[in-house]
């Protein structure tokens, strides 16, 4: 017993017979040819389209008039400014919706955990041309069934042109998923129960709960469910174009017969404006991280 503690107590200070092998050299090198590859199926497309947006049919040259011409084109305010407001509206109403689920589980009912993340996966299960066929059928048979009733008149304002509410409650549905996992990952970061009964000792309600401790701990989740959601509406093409509203992509589809370069122009644009979103949510993330530390 005496040597085998001995041999315990310095087997930290001794080194071993045979030396760790630290791995085989070439393993960064391929590491690096496999990113490049992969950079380059992303990158040639992508540079592929900008030279057939920039490049001058009549002489052969190099011109800027389709990127320059973005703001005027017809349509293109209209589109693009419904889109905006249907992301915002539909980021507020996902992030006020499971946000308190979220916590409410984490909290509360550990139990219903599987089942919250089994009801946030059914969009992904179900294809969305299903879930847009149900909603078709729905919103066609609905109002001559309960005609003159407020049902009616409500299925008849979620369809209006201008600002189609059924397409928020659409996209809800759809980023259920990606909005969960977000906040899902961010509560399992922080300690929400010691923050929040802290916070209820103080004398906080649970509205000034989830205000001042809630979203401040779960800030970059939060900024990270926003940005997915933000990306899933401003591409979403499905719901849109059967159920027969003008948003974003929908205008680009249109606009690609009579001007294919300023369609093209458009939808390069907008990946490079999810990039720099991305970039600036990432620095955010690292600046918290920084200063977590610090």
């Amino acid at each position: 017993m005496t040597a085998l503690a001995e041999g315990v107590a310095g087997a930290g200070g001794v080194a071993p017979d045979t030396p760790v092998r630290s791995g085989r050299r070439g393993g960064g090198a391929w590491r690096f040819a496999v990113l490049g590859l992969l950079g380059l199926y992303f990158l040639i497309p992508i540079a592929a389209s900008f030279w057939f947006t920039v490049r001058d049919r009549r002489d052969g040259g190099v011109t800027a008039e389709f990127y320059t011409g973005i703001p005027g084109a017809d349509g293109f305010a209209e589109a693009f400014t419904r889109s905006l407001i249907l992301a915002a509206l539909t980021v507020l109403l996902a992030l006020a919706l499971m946000i308190p689920t979220v916590v409410l589980v984490d909290l509360r009912l550990p139990r219903l955990r599987t089942a919250v993340e089994l009801l946030t996966l059914m969009p992904l299960v179900v294809p969305p041309i299903a879930l847009v066929v149900g909603v078709r059928s729905v919103l066609s048979w609905a109002p001559d069934y309960f005609l003159g009733t407020p049902l009616a008149d409500a299925f008849f304002a979620i369809q209006e042109p201008d600002l189609p509410w059924i397409l928020v409650f659409a996209y809800v549905v759809l980023a259920l998923p990606f909005v969960y996992r977000a906040l899902d990952a961010g509560v399992h970061g922080a300690d929400l129960r010691t923050l929040t009964e802290a916070a209820r000792n103080l004398g906080a309600s649970w509205p000034r709960v989830l205000v001042s401790v809630v979203l401040p701990v779960l800030r970059t989740s939060v900024l990270n469910a926003a940005f997915l959601t933000l990306a899933l509406v401003l591409g979403e093409f499905t719901f849109a174009n059967i159920l027969g509203f003008e948003t974003f992509p929908t205008w680009i589809l249109r606009i690609s017969g009579s001007a294919p370069q300023l369609s093209v122009a458009v939808s390069v644009l907008s990946l490079l404006v999810t990039w720099l979103l991305l970039l600036m949510i990432s620095a955010l993330d690292r600046r918290r991280g920084t200063e977590e530390t610090a």
